[in-house]
Order: structure tokens, then sequence, then C-alpha cells
């Protein structure tokens, strides 16, 4: 791999793991923590909206971005040709 294609490589990566970093700040932290009164009014099956993201929400995200990292990573191996 050139220089200069390992640096796009990279800034894709880095680009790729912030986005995934703000999405998982902004659920967990955000959603379960300093917007919880006000997602609280918010019911969904009996269960308020708030709680919902502290307790489980933030965990489905989670593991949600888990697999769109791979399956993002994986169009980016393959867009520099360095895939197995």
């Amino acid at each position: 791999m050139l220089d200069r294609s390992a640096k796009a490589y990279w800034a894709a990566n880095v680009r790729l793991l912030s986005i995934c970093l703000v999405i998982w700040f902004v659920v967990s932290f955000g959603f379960g923590i300093l917007l919880l009164d006000q997602l609280n009014t918010i019911q969904i099956g009996g269960y308020k909206l708030g709680f919902w993201f502290a307790q489980q929400g933030s965990i489905y995200v989670f593991v949600a971005l888990i697999f769109f990292y791979a399956w993002r990573m994986g169009q980016i191996d393959r867009q520099f040709d360095v895939h197995e």
C-alpha cells in the first residue's frame, strides 16, 4: 500500500470510528443520563423511554454499532484493497 493510500485508509477508519463513538456517546450518556427526564415523559410498552435507554437501549445500539462497524470496515478494506 502506498503511503498516500495508507493515510487515506487510516483517515477513513478514524472517521468511521469517530462516528460510531459519537453515536454511542449520545445514546448511552445523552439519552440515558442527560435527557433522562425529558425521555421519561414518553412511554413505550409501559416503560419510560429514558429508563429503557439507560437499561437496554444503549446496549442494543452498542451491539448494532459493532455489526455496522464490521460491515463498513469490510467495505473500506475492499475499497483500499487490503481485504483478506
